[in-house]
């Protein structure tokens, strides 16, 4: 049996698995202390991973009078392997931060814009998934990308996955 150590897994050294979501990270927090990305860590990369890419949805997002439809928060993509995490407010940020961080690319979110955007919730309850994707390819887009060209793109290319779940 494998050690589950070495398991592919994603972590934030700020939200723990199945725990809440800080303040700090939603549309609800205080002036600058708001929609900040949080911090993310990924360890045991697949063997052949040659990009990552990262989706964040609200898998219990109600439409206004219908089903539940996740809503997408973040989308990012072309993450070299060489990188282990995203730091806290990374979002916007990848040009400042350049070297490796240079080619990564944000996606449009559920709002139509790019980069991250934190939850701003009529009730609380609501389930948050980190979801990171071990890749056996680069992803190529043009100008937009969204979470629908991404999951389109990486069929047949995920060599592993790995869930964050916080709460809101």
């Amino acid at each position: 049996m494998a050690n589950p150590s070495d398991e592919f897994r994603l972590v934030s050294p700020r939200v723990n698995h199945e725990g809440r979501l800080p303040r700090q990270y939603t549309g609800e927090g205080q002036g600058a202390k708001k929609n900040i990305s949080p911090p993310l860590e990924w360890y045991n990369l697949p063997e052949g991973t040659k990009s990552l890419a990262l989706v964040v949805e609200d898998i219990d997002a109600p439409e206004p009078d219908g089903p539940i439809v996740p809503w997408t928060h973040w989308v990012v993509v072309n993450i070299p392997p060489t990188v282990k995490g995203l730091p806290e407010g990374f979002s916007g940020k990848e040009e400042e931060l350049g070297g490796e961080y240079s080619g990564i690319k944000e996606g449009h979110n559920d709002w139509k814009v790019p980069g991250w955007r934190g939850p701003v919730l009529p009730h609380h309850g609501h389930r948050f998934v980190f979801k990171l994707y071990a890749l056996d390819d680069e992803l190529h887009f043009g100008h937009k990308v969204t979470k629908q060209k991404v999951l389109e793109a990486i069929e047949g290319h995920v060599v592993g996955e790995a869930v964050l779940m916080a709460k809101f």
